[in-house]
């Protein structure tokens, strides 16, 4: 038994013999997901939701981009005023879709004239729901190739894509972490997982990276359930697995949205508990706009906001 399970094995012990979330050590680190917003109302609920969880120190906050680059504009703006106005590092989704190599590459300098740099580097979903991708004439045929072009802009931090439910566009796991294994080779730092409802699937999944010679480090993305259909539909899209326990135990909260907020939480933070508990340290919260959730978790998990001069310092 090596040192690294002996320690898990404590912990583990400590969880089951003491609340849940007593005396954790606030050791983790987080980041945070946003989108750009669309209407002026939509931007003061992001700006409340950054300025909320800014003074949790996280290692960086990303922005998504729309599908076929629909939100291109309104990304830059948003990261940039980000790396503008905040002392958190910022990201920057960015895809392969719909715009050429000379394009995209034009879009990465911005970045890194703005004061970015960290990309989240993606394939992307084509605009028009149930279309297949097909790479743009002149464009990069996927996210390993986009990797390495970005490499070359660059010396870019660099994020990627993880599937522990196997991507749907792939034809079976091996292929899967076959272009995991591309996207890191190709200079990615890190692999951010789309979301999951059971600790056991994330690590199934680290085991079967590490049989697979992926080294990187492996970031679980967390999803707290603020609207359960939305989710499911979500899920869907992406072939993530919803167990039947947590249709019921949001039925019948349509009308109840704070009751639907404590059961989310409940549910999101047990996951992150389990999470921790078997050697994870870095969480990617899928916060869609909304703080709160996310706080709280991050709270249980025993952090803390940082004291106002130290944020400032920082």
């Amino acid at each position: 038994m090596t040192a690294l399970s002996l320690a898990q094995l404590a912990e583990a012990r400590s969880a089951l013999e003491a609340p849940l979330f007593a005396d954790l050590a606030g050791d983790a680190a987080v980041s945070f997901e946003f989108f750009p917003p669309k209407t002026e109302k939509m931007e003061e609920t992001l700006w409340a939701s950054v300025e909320m969880l800014a003074p949790l120190q996280p290692r960086f906050v990303s922005v998504t981009y729309g599908a076929g680059g629909s939100t291109r504009e309104r990304t830059h703006a948003t990261v940039a005023r980000i790396a503008r106005e905040t002392s958190i590092p910022a990201a920057a989704h960015l895809t392969c879709v719909d715009a050429t190599r000379e394009e995209i590459d034009a879009v990465a300098r911005d970045y890194w004239a703005a004061g970015v740099r960290h990309i989240v580097a993606l394939r992307g979903d084509p605009p028009g729901e149930g279309r297949a991708f097909q790479s743009t004439p002149g464009g990069y045929a996927n996210a390993a190739d986009l990797v390495a072009g970005l490499r070359k802009v660059a010396p870019f931090e660099i994020s990627v894509a993880a599937y522990p439910e196997c991507h749907p566009d792939s034809a079976h796991v091996q292929a899967d972490l076959d272009n995991l294994k591309a996207k890191i080779d190709a200079g990615a730092h890190r692999a951010i997982t789309q979301f999951f409802f059971s600790p056991e699937t994330f690590f199934r999944f680290r085991d079967a990276a590490a049989a697979a010679g992926i080294d990187a480090e492996l970031v679980p993305g967390i999803m707290p359930v603020t609207n359960f259909a939305a989710t499911r539909r979500m899920a869907a899209m992406c072939g993530t697995d919803v167990p039947a326990w947590m249709a019921r135990l949001f039925e019948g909260l349509d009308d109840l949205p704070a009751a639907r907020q404590l059961v989310a939480a409940t549910l999101t933070a047990e996951l992150c508990r389990k999470l921790y508990a078997g050697g994870v340290r870095h969480f990617h919260f899928y916060t869609l706009n909304r703080a709160e959730l996310s706080f709280a978790i991050c709270h249980l998990l025993g952090l803390r906001a940082a004291p106002k001069a130290e944020r400032a310092a920082a």
